[in-house]
């Protein structure tokens, strides 16, 4: 499949008149937990040609793809991933963190994983989780039935403001390394582990009763994080004269 994605990465280039500056794997399977017909999440970063940066009209500034054949591919022009990043995006910063890259090119994504701990926000990241759970747990946890798949989508945010709280850093994307270093609770690790095999075989879709032991670590850490979230307070240096000349090279870079 890796090569498939890069033949699709090059053709995109080609298509749009633009360069790929990198390429990561950003769903379940860079979270570790994929199914037999999971999606390629596949998330990259490009530059369009200089003179797209000099338009007086408003330009598009992301590439969707249609979702075909399992592959699920968009991507963010990097002016507007410069900004995102300035303000702390959890998933940018996941991305810079993967250990799925399809595709690196240039120095960009280098330079933006050497300064992503002055970018970092436990704040913004921990509100970000914080509400990514909430939500999933309003849509999808409220039924007497619970799909295996959806308790990950909790769970998983959870895991990354744990970790964000413990160590002020941005938190990996594999779920068994959030897990494994945050999880102490026997019982609970026992019944996250039977789900997560079930969902590994193809189980992900089953609809069943409510996993009590799962249902109560997610009330109890919602509440106690909401509360902890309250108390982050950290200052932030400002990146952007690094960012402006890292867009301005990495444009003359790629286009030179």
């Amino acid at each position: 499949m890796k090569q498939r994605i890069i033949e699709e990465l090059k053709r995109i280039e080609t298509h749009y008149g633009v360069k790929v500056l990198y390429a990561v794997e950003s769903g379940s399977r860079a979270w570790g937990f994929p199914s037999r017909d999971s999606d390629y999440d596949v998330r990259f970063l490009y530059v369009p040609k200089k003179e797209w940066y000099f338009s007086i009209e408003t330009q598009r500034d992301v590439i969707e793809e249609p979702i075909h054949d399992l592959l699920d591919i968009s991507g963010w022009e990097l002016r507007k991933a410069l900004r995102l990043f300035k303000k702390s995006n959890p998933p940018l910063l996941e991305w810079l963190s993967s250990d799925t890259v399809y595709y690196e090119a240039f120095s960009a994504a280098d330079q933006l994983r050497k300064l992503k701990n002055r970018a970092f926000s436990p704040e913004a990241s921990v509100y970000h989780y914080l509400n990514m759970a909430k939500r999933n747990v309003k849509n999808e946890l409220q039924g007497s039935e619970v799909k295996i798949k959806k308790y990950f989508y909790v769970l998983r945010p959870i895991l990354a403001c744990r970790w964000i709280e413990k160590f002020c850093s941005v938190p990996p994307m594999a779920f068994s390394v959030l897990a494994d270093e945050l999880l102490a609770d026997e019982k609970l690790m026992s019944e996250i582990n039977m789900l997560l095999a079930r969902k590994k075989s193809g189980d992900e879709l089953a609809a069943e009763q409510r996993n009590a032991v799962i249902h109560t670590f997610i009330e109890e850490e919602i509440e106690r994080l909401s509360q902890y979230a309250k108390t982050i307070k950290t200052a932030k240096t400002d990146i952007t004269p690094e960012l402006n000349q890292l867009l301005i090279q990495t444009v003359e870079e790629a286009w030179r």
